[in-house]
């Protein structure tokens, strides 16, 4: 069988890839191709993760082994065959290209050819440019910043700033040695 693949991103709307390759490949002939579809070195640590039709992450094909806990299944790309995970028309993937920033490509299983085979995969479509691989370290801090907090927060989130450190009650805590401070402050 053969199966076509499409991958589109959501950072680039005129983005595609269309991929066939065959049902018996392993996930690392479809690594290798969409890689060499956007032109990509072969340098994260990518994965695939089967979705549901909600986009929800079920289950990953990692690039290496993960040493996953024995009661799990852990998949790696260059073991799993394809059509042992994936068997339907419209099935979803995921394809994590850029691990710290997390981002990916979504894929679709748009078509099964029945009785067909194919020696390789193959980029069949190609429509615009693939979003850069990695993003630098300031594009990086910019989507997810520290502790995921945004550099717009107001004042009001810290609370009010008539702050009185006489309100502290320090009952309940031991603080034997800077019993002679009189303040927090005296504490720094």
């Amino acid at each position: 069988m053969i199966y076509k693949f499409r991958l589109l991103s959501d950072e680039v709307e005129d983005f595609r890839r269309d991929i066939e390759i065959d049902s018996d490949a392993t996930f690392i002939e479809l690594h290798k191709a969409i890689l060499e579809s956007v032109n990509y070195p072969d340098d994260q640590m990518t994965s695939f993760f089967i979705c549901n039709e909600k986009w929800i992450k079920e289950v990953e094909i990692t690039l290496e082994d993960m040493g996953s806990r024995s009661d799990e299944d852990n998949y790696v790309m260059e073991e799993t065959v394809i059509g042992d995970l994936i068997e339907e028309e419209k099935q979803r993937l995921m394809y994590v290209f850029d691990p710290l920033g997390d981002r990916v490509f979504f894929m679709e299983l748009s078509k099964i050819e029945f009785g067909k085979d194919l020696e390789a995969p193959r980029c069949v479509k190609s429509i615009g440019d693939a979003p850069t691989q990695t993003l630098n370290f300031d594009e990086l801090m910019s989507k997810n910043p520290v502790g995921g907090i945004s550099d717009d927060i107001s004042e009001e989130f810290y609370g009010s700033d008539s702050y009185n450190d006489d309100d502290l009650d320090l009952s309940g805590f031991d603080i034997e040695g800077i019993a002679d401070t009189n303040s927090i402050e005296d504490l720094y």
